[in-house]
């Protein structure tokens, strides 16, 4: 029998020297050229580890081969940060101006880094390959995908796949997993509107392309709730508007942005359609152009039934069963996606509490470093029950 537990405990001061580390060097997207380095290091001085880089510009694969014929998971980590000014005041607090990791993204690359360490000490307890993904870009444009374009997934061929994120929406210390959709589809859309600007005075001289793209907004806001299966979940936020230059001035143009969010693949694709023709139904009405661009980011996020029932075992090696929860699918999304449509996947939540811990995204975010040894504790015994 493996002492896991043991094993685990030993790493505290590891853990959180990586973390700490890496989350005063935060960067952002293809552009983690000080993380690489750090991660690419580390893995280096891991023996049994053949470690190459530069794959979609800026990621890093580990590969650990046992000698034993086998199956091949990966485990994966997301390495950019965010562009959020840091007020957390902690000791090892951002160095990067505007730069933050603010999504748990140092600690995902803390844990897989331990637990490449870990399981490459325990290689002769089960068989096959084990690949660590770090990749760029989680944040945008995505990276997962480049990495698969670029072969991540073969060489050997990836049978199976997991990763963790970090979740201040659980109690700390609690385990989140369920099955199908987890997350959102992700995707984004820009509109300009076009009219005709002139003298505040003499609006119908005019075509105001302010007044149109309000209309367009409220438009927008009426598509969940009349056009779409009210038993299907989706969103649709406006993020930005900017039109106008004076108090007497009527517009000319109006710019938006905004994004959608879905668990159904077909609504994702049915979006730019539904958005379009109310787009172009308020600007005719209203004389005015548009220009309208959509783009489709990450599909929805779908965990695999038969590993989901994997990992609840090895969790309940884990924690006790109370501490093993199936949380609510959540609007985020998460390019991991991309990974979990070609290979038979899991992806699961790693709780950090609100009473600690902020918001994601949130320029105060922070949580307790031990508890990543939960996560790096999960990683280590699915791997071991899944190839043993």
């Amino acid at each position: 029998m493996i002492d896991i537990k043991t094993i685990i405990d030993e790493e505290k001061a590891n853990i959180t020297a990586i973390r700490q580390a890496l989350h005063k060097i935060p960067e952002k997207g293809f552009s983690e050229h000080k993380t690489t380095r750090f991660v690419a290091d580390y893995l280096n001085n891991i023996p049994e580890l053949e470690v190459s880089t530069g794959m979609a510009k800026t990621g890093v694969v580990g590969l650990l081969k046992t000698g034993r014929p086998g199956k091949t998971l990966l485990i994966r980590a997301d390495m950019d940060a965010l562009p959020i000014h840091e007020e957390t005041g902690l000791a090892f607090a951002s160095t990067q101006d505007n730069m933050m990791h603010a999504c748990g993204h140092d600690g995902h690359m803390a844990m897989v880094l331990v637990t490449a360490g870990i399981l490459s000490r325990l290689k002769d307890h089960f068989s096959g390959n084990i690949k660590f993904m770090f990749q760029p870009a989680e944040e945008g444009p995505g990276g997962a995908k480049p990495m698969i374009e670029a072969g991540i997934l073969e060489n050997p061929h990836v049978d199976y796949s997991v990763a963790c994120h970090v979740w201040p929406g659980l109690p700390a210390g609690t385990l989140g997993v369920k099955p199908g959709v987890i997350m959102s589809a992700a995707s984004f859309f820009k509109i300009e509107i076009i009219g005709k600007g002139g003298h505040g005075a003499m609006p119908h001289n005019c075509v105001d392309a302010l007044d149109t793209a309000g209309q367009v907004v409220n438009a927008l806001q009426r598509v969940v709730s009349r056009k779409l299966n009210p038993l299907t979940p989706s969103v649709i936020t406006i993020g930005s508007f900017h039109a106008g230059s004076a108090p007497n001035i009527i517009p000319q143009k109006a710019v938006l942005t905004g994004t959608t969010r879905t668990f159904s693949k077909k609504i994702d694709e049915d979006y730019p359609n539904i958005l379009e023709q109310i787009i172009k139904g308020v600007c005719d009405s209203m004389g005015a152009a548009y220009k309208f661009e959509f783009f489709h980011r990450y599909p929805p996020l779908e965990n695999d039934c038969g590993m989901i029932e994997l990992m609840k075992k090895s969790m309940a090696k884990v924690v006790s069963e109370d501490q093993v929860r199936e949380p609510e699918s959540t609007m985020g999304a998460e390019d991991m996606a991309f990974v979990l449509e070609k290979t038979k996947g899991c992806f699961f939540f790693l709780g950090t509490g609100f009473e600690k811990c902020a918001p994601l995204h949130n320029p105060k975010f922070n949580f307790d470093e031990p508890l990543l040894l939960l996560g790096v504790e999960t990683f280590v015994q699915f791997a071991l029950d899944l190839l043993e």
